[in-house]
């Protein structure tokens, strides 16, 4: 039988080990190890969504509550809060890793979306497809040629794949 250690938030807060991880009620959650791909779509994203004037943020930590913090692969604000968002962003991206599955990355959006956020994006660079998932409704699958959005982000995957290798 194994046994779950307790730590506080303020531990968590200190905590500058690696991986990355989330936080849910006392429980530490490491975050996977980034592959290539994921590592790719991360770095691609960011002065895609900058040039659109907005602060794209990469492995931010959101309160989403007190004893819940939760980690996107990218966060996108309007304005920059120190040293952590107190009121939610404008879009949370989350890189699918190989062993992700997508209900439970589905169920992360739902949390961002009950703290506040309006727009969650979940890409999955292996298939180079996403799913576009607005507050209040239901996930919405992009095929390669499509394009994510906010109303006003826009995210054209073949921009964003343009530079990857090519498929094997």
């Amino acid at each position: 039988m194994s046994t779950t250690t307790l730590v506080s938030v303020e531990e968590y807060l200190r905590r500058t080990g690696k991986p990355n991880c989330e936080y849910i009620d006392g429980v530490l959650y490491p975050k996977p190890m980034a592959t290539t791909l994921h590592a790719l779509t991360q770095v691609t994203i960011c002065p895609l969504m900058r040039s659109q004037g907005v602060y794209p943020l990469s492995e931010l930590t959101l309160r989403v509550r007190s004893e819940k913090f939760l980690v996107p692969d990218v966060a996108v604000a309007r304005e920059i809060e120190l040293p952590y968002p107190a009121r939610p962003v404008l879009l949370c991206i989350e890189i699918l890793f190989p062993e992700d599955r997508l209900g439970s990355t589905f169920a992360k959006c739902e949390d961002y979306h009950n703290w506040g956020v309006p727009y969650c994006w979940v890409i999955d660079p292996e298939k180079r497809t996403a799913w576009e998932y607005h507050k209040g409704g239901e996930p919405v699958h992009i095929d390669r040629g499509g394009a994510l959005n906010t109303g006003e982000l826009v995210l054209r995957l073949n921009e964003l794949f343009a530079d990857f290798p090519s498929e094997r």
